[in-house]
């Protein structure tokens, strides 16, 4: 198997799963119930919280965990209170989730990109109001992996914090950043970042799938959209995922830990293959030239279906995608790449290639040559 598809999913590790076994049956409690076995369980949870937390520089008491990174996002959106017109936000490159939310807000703005992805500071300026309450803009493109400049938009929300600050004017104006595609590939820190929610995502480090947290500053005010038990200091309600959260504290903790190591890895592999499919030509490289994920490798060969490429290389047993997987699997026109002003033909054309732990040098040569191969001959049938 070649999988080229780690911006969708990983596996989970080794060490992940050992850390959650034990919590699906022998130390089963529910954290809420008092007597002392469900009090050590709390006591772990909570740690593991911390754990998670403190690897971006946030605390434990500050960190909702949720059932996922779309879960996340749809809570940051909470803190917006108007329906004004550039109430909210978003970059053009922005994933389906946050997405849909804006769109709960019928005159959201949508910022501008460049011919890479990366926005336009100069646009976001232009178009933060009196009224604007929330941007949002992800850390890296899921399609892309471009690299959004968020302590450059903080100053720009702080400059407009301050000025609201002197005018008297209590509107809050708060910054929320998708992390999913950057943890355990960039160094996040919420402080130098200058965020006021940080989204991240299990799935995508190599812990279990279905769990994501919302990190939150203090001064941010949220709602619920999951309402019962009142878990999750009232935010998310529903007995807690124990097993999971465990997974995800022992998987961002392994991601921090060889965070330098797997970045320089990952690199060396993403340039190897980025060499060998430049033999063709035809092949178009997307995303920024240097300010990219390491793993990443978005390519468009115009003049060719891209669906149809997937369903040859999975004859290879060789996997890629279309671009983030919840658009692929809709059969959507990507906004993104609408936005960094591909053509239809190339957008059709287009494939993400991501990187991971199961890639090597030998499985890169191998699966750079399929590729290459599939390629060739579906341009020579349509010839």
């Amino acid at each position: 198997m070649f999988y080229l598809d780690h911006a969708a999913a990983t596996p989970v590790s080794d060490k992940a799963l050992a850390a959650m076994t034990p919590y699906f049956a022998a130390d089963f409690f529910n954290p809420s119930a008092p007597y002392l076995p469900a009090v050590e369980v709390r006591k772990i949870y909570e740690a593991a919280k911390d754990d998670i937390a403190s690897r971006f520089g946030g605390k434990g008491t500050d960190l909702i965990i949720t059932a996922g990174a779309t879960e996340s996002i749809n809570l940051a959106f909470t803190a917006v209170t108007s329906t004004d017109s550039n109430a909210v936000l978003i970059s053009a490159v922005e994933h389906p989730s946050v997405i849909a939310n804006a769109k709960k807000f019928p005159k959201f703005g949508t910022i501008k990109v460049d011919q890479y992805g990366q926005i336009i500071l100069s646009d976001l300026a232009a178009k933060i109001t009196p009224r604007t309450q929330l941007i949002s803009v992800c850390l890296a493109s899921s399609e892309l992996g471009t690299l959004q400049p968020i302590s450059e938009i903080a100053q720009l929300i702080r400059t407009e914090r301050q000025r609201r600050l002197q005018a008297g004017d209590k509107t809050p104006i708060y910054l929320h950043c998708d992390a999913s595609q950057g943890v355990g590939l960039v160094d996040i820190k919420v402080s130098r970042l200058g965020v006021d929610l940080l989204t991240i995502n299990s799935g995508k480090i190599y812990g279990p799938k279905g769990i994501g947290a919302l990190w939150h500053a203090h001064q941010v005010k949220l709602r619920p959209i999951v309402v019962g038990g009142g878990q999750e200091m009232g935010l998310r309600s529903g007995t807690e995922n124990v097993p999971a959260v465990i997974g995800f504290a022992a998987a961002i903790k392994e991601a921090d830990r060889h965070l330098a190591s797997e970045r320089k890895r990952l690199q060396k592999l993403r340039d190897l293959l980025r060499r060998e499919l430049s033999n063709n030509p035809s092949i178009k490289f997307l995303g920024h030239p240097k300010c990219q994920l390491v793993n990443f490798l978005p390519i468009s060969i115009p003049g060719l279906d891209a669906e149809r490429l997937i369903f040859k290389l999975e004859q290879h047993e060789v996997y890629v995608s279309t671009g983030a997987a919840c658009a692929a699997r809709k059969g959507v026109k990507s906004p993104a790449l609408s936005a960094i002003g591909l053509s239809t033909e190339q957008i059709t054309g287009s494939l993400r290639l991501t990187l991971g732990k199961l890639n090597d040098e030998k499985t890169i040569k191998q699966v750079a040559k399929i590729i290459l191969d599939v390629i060739v001959a579906e341009q020579e049938r349509i010839k």
